[in-house]
């Protein structure tokens, strides 16, 4: 099973092929699924600001869309192009991303960490990130 060190620097290394013209920042994720394998995701940003799409949403969707739906943690990473590694600021996923993670995994066991370094994280559960998230149990 990878470490929780490893799939940070894998947060890290999908900063590489972000596509960010018009912000300039940059991030990063790397999705742990149960099956052990690392979806990576990066930002893509567009002209048109609403089909941008954020790191978290990338790694679900490629995961998704090669048949995997069970995770267990996310790393997010993020900062802006010219800063190093270790000197930005946490970066928490937006609500949208916060509202994909509900559809797909446990608010009560998914881990969300948010990395600076791979020594430097913060780690929370889903449901510490979005209380009384909307889920498929609403529609019953």
């Amino acid at each position: 099973m990878i470490s929780d060190r490893e799939l940070i620097v894998k947060a890290f290394e999908a900063q590489n092929f972000c596509y960010t013209p018009y912000s300039n920042f940059n991030v990063g994720a790397a999705l742990l699924g149960t099956n052990g394998k690392v979806y990576q995701g990066c930002n893509i940003e567009n002209a048109a600001f609403s089909p941008t799409n954020c790191a978290e949403r990338t790694a679900f969707f490629k995961a998704v869309s090669e048949g995997q739906q069970d995770f267990s943690a996310i790393v997010i990473v993020g900062n802006k192009a010219d800063v190093k590694m270790g000197e930005g600021d946490y970066c928490a996923p937006c609500g949208v991303c916060r509202q994909v993670m509900a559809e797909f995994c446990n608010p009560e066991t998914f881990r969300v960490i948010l990395a600076k370094s791979p020594d430097d994280y913060k780690e929370f559960l889903l449901k510490e990130l979005l209380p009384l998230g909307f889920t498929s149990k609403d529609f019953k």
